[in-house]
């Protein structure tokens, strides 16, 4: 969990861990800092108050809001549907296909929604530089939040994008 949260703050920082690197002038080598975000790697209280410092974040944001049940063993991930990160992948070129094609749902909500989609993943595919324009995978959270930000039931947009073909991921 505690690596959850160092990349969670990592990200709201708007860092990847060569910005860590770089900006740390070398003291938090990318490797490390992934390593701990990952639970590969445990880090210690001290390592740990360094980083919050680095972060600019008092430390007890970097620890369980609740109590954990067991301890994480390294190389372990909590369950993904657990933590609504689970990956879908969109099939980037039917989503383009739907945007302005004959499949183009009828309903207005639905096509907004889709359309929202479909900038999202554009949006995505900048920031991260992947230019494939065939596949992209998000958190489903993150789909789930745009298609509450179109007015779309998530559930039913998500339901309809893989109807479509437009997600690959099960």
């Amino acid at each position: 969990m505690i690596g959850d949260r160092l990349r969670d703050i990592r990200h709201q920082q708007g860092l990847s861990l060569a910005d860590v690197e770089v900006r740390s002038d070398g003291r938090w080598k990318a490797v490390v800092v992934g390593a701990y975000e990952r639970g590969d790697r445990a880090v210690t209280i001290s390592r740990l108050a360094e980083l919050a410092g680095f972060y600019g974040v008092p430390i007890a944001s970097l620890l369980p809001s609740r109590p954990v049940s067991s301890p994480r063993t390294a190389g372990h991930r909590r369950r993904e549907a657990d933590t609504g990160r689970t990956p879908v992948t969109l099939d980037l070129r039917r989503l383009d296909d739907l945007g302005r094609g004959s499949d183009e749902p009828d309903d207005a909500d639905d096509r907004a929604a889709l359309h929202a989609v479909a900038r999202f993943a554009g949006h995505i595919a900048q920031l991260r530089g992947d230019h494939n324009g065939r596949v992209l995978t998000v958190r489903g959270d993150d789909l789930r939040t745009v298609a509450v930000a179109a007015g779309a039931d998530p559930d039913a947009l998500l339901a309809s994008l893989r109807a479509s073909g437009a997600v690959l991921s099960p």
